[in-house]
């Protein structure tokens, strides 16, 4: 794991205003420092409210998890970071494990998150959730026989499932929720189905795979629901072939609901800044934040009674597996060791 040079690039939001809005924050000389894997345009949008909201100023530092997490641990007490964001439980938890997050208690973040999607000890709190779904060329295939992930194995799909590398985290929480439902052997068997069954060797992002099906690569993607939702919502004249034959299906754990994985954000274990830290939380599970999240970037809200993105409403209802998301990161090595024996590059 490197430990030095890293790709950083550093942004500061300041305040809009010299003083903040009705008392809910400090002084204008207030800092957040975020460590954060995303870099959504509108991740930078909720910043600049949170500022102009409290005269919180906001300085991020963006690069992949394994980036960040090794800085922070070289920096050990002298780390500058105050809140380390990421977009997969499985990462959050691995910062919990490795020692670089504080449990925090906040009747505000208790309230608004649901159990499943924070750590129960309060080392981390979901701020958004996305759904691992099916897109499938709408010509070519009958959504009724996709109802379970355990369907994306049938002989029927052979040569016409899309799908990136297994080295992407993604990948690996969805494998490994199969292990912490159906266990290794099951779970063995239903990956090499889809190596079996893969249109081509994995290669590109979620969104490449959508292209794929738009260009009749193949038949069917498993994809995170908000690349569905930014591809549908857009008007990128290279998704149009997307657009026009894609429709979606939210398969589940043979009835337990469909897989579902969060961004979400928690306290560094030195943080400076450690009150900043955790309003800025609070702020990001607000309604308006959730309300930003979803149409700025296509996410489902933590924060129940908040409307999704018309795009994303269209796609249809689901049922979120209940599974708690800590067993991500338990069973990451589990589910990275059966993707190469079953050869999922």
């Amino acid at each position: 794991m490197r430990t030095a040079a890293f790709p950083f690039i550093v942004l500061a939001f300041m305040a809009a205003c010299s003083t903040p809005d009705q008392g809910t924050g400090g002084d204008v000389s207030e800092r957040v420092n975020v460590y954060t894997h995303r870099h959504y345009a509108a991740d930078e949008q909720l910043f600049r409210m949170f500022t102009e909201r409290t005269g919180i100023n906001v300085h991020v530092i963006q690069a992949g998890d394994d980036e960040l997490m090794a800085r922070m641990e070289a920096e050990g007490v002298r780390s500058p970071c105050d809140v380390f964001i990421t977009a997969d439980a499985g990462r959050l938890g691995q910062a919990e494990r490795r020692g670089l997050l504080q449990a925090i208690s906040s009747d505000i973040l208790m309230s608004r998150i649901p159990p499943q999607y924070r750590d129960p000890e309060g080392h981390w709190y979901g701020l958004t959730v996305r759904a691992r779904v099916v897109a499938y060329n709408r010509d070519r295939v009958d959504p009724d026989a996709i109802r379970t992930y355990a369907d994306l194995a049938d002989p029927r799909w052979k040569g016409r499932l899309l799908v990136r590398s297994s080295e992407n985290v993604y990948n690996q929480s969805l494998i490994a929720a199969m292990i912490a439902h159906h266990g290794t052997v099951a779970t063995e068997t239903w990956a090499r189905g889809i190596v079996t069954n893969m249109a081509r060797a994995p290669k590109g992002g979620d969104t490449d795979q959508l292209l794929a099906v738009g260009e009749g690569i193949g038949d069917l993607a498993i994809v995170n629901s908000y690349y569905v939702g930014k591809v549908l919502a857009g008007n990128d004249p290279q998704h149009a072939k997307v657009r026009a034959s894609i429709g979606v299906v939210f398969p589940t754990m043979d009835g337990t609901g469909t897989h579902v994985n969060i961004s979400g954000g928690g306290v560094a274990r030195h943080a400076p800044n450690r009150d900043a830290a955790v309003t800025l939380l609070e702020f990001l599970c607000s309604p308006d934040a959730q309300q930003t999240f979803s149409e700025a970037n296509m996410e489902y809200p933590v924060l129940e009674g908040i409307p999704v993105a018309t795009t994303l409403d269209d796609l249809g209802s689901f049922v979120p597996d209940t599974l708690g998301l800590e067993a991500l990161e338990r069973l990451n090595s589990a589910a990275v060791k059966l993707s190469d024996a079953v050869g999922w590059k």
